[in-house]
């Protein structure tokens, strides 16, 4: 079954480089759509159906933390997992973002197979 990705990062070399990532783990991609930060994010999120969500934490306009709140305030949306994928892995930081309803959170740098694993964790995929 194919899934559909949103990926939320101010850089896009970096969206760029976690789409790569996702494809040398073999994981199966649908559509991977793409955000500079958490208000394009949720226009993406209201014009498209999204399996998952992969975001950073600092971004301008709208950052991770801000995204998640507004997620979470939204019953179409809430039930969405929300994966943060950042450099910034303080224990601080890790539970801020989960007690805003991330569902898992992976550091920069990561693995192909410690994404993967992940992402198939919070959907629900067969091991």
């Amino acid at each position: 079954m194919a899934f559909q990705i949103l990926i939320v990062d101010d850089s896009e070399t970096m969206r760029e480089f976690i789409i790569r990532v996702i494809k040398l783990s073999g994981f199966d991609i649908g559509r991977c759509l793409q955000a500079a930060d958490g208000r394009q994010a949720l226009e993406v999120l209201r014009s498209s159906w999204v399996d998952i969500v992969l975001t950073d934490v600092n971004m301008p306009v709208m950052n991770g933390e801000e995204l998640l709140e507004c997620i979470a305030a939204d019953q179409m949306l809430r039930t969405i997992p929300v994966l943060v994928v950042s450099t910034d892995a303080t224990s601080h930081r890790v539970d801020r973002m989960m007690s805003l309803g991330a569902k898992g959170y992976v550091a920069k740098p990561f693995s192909p197979e410690t994404l993967r694993h992940t992402m198939e964790q919070l959907l629900g995929v067969p091991q």
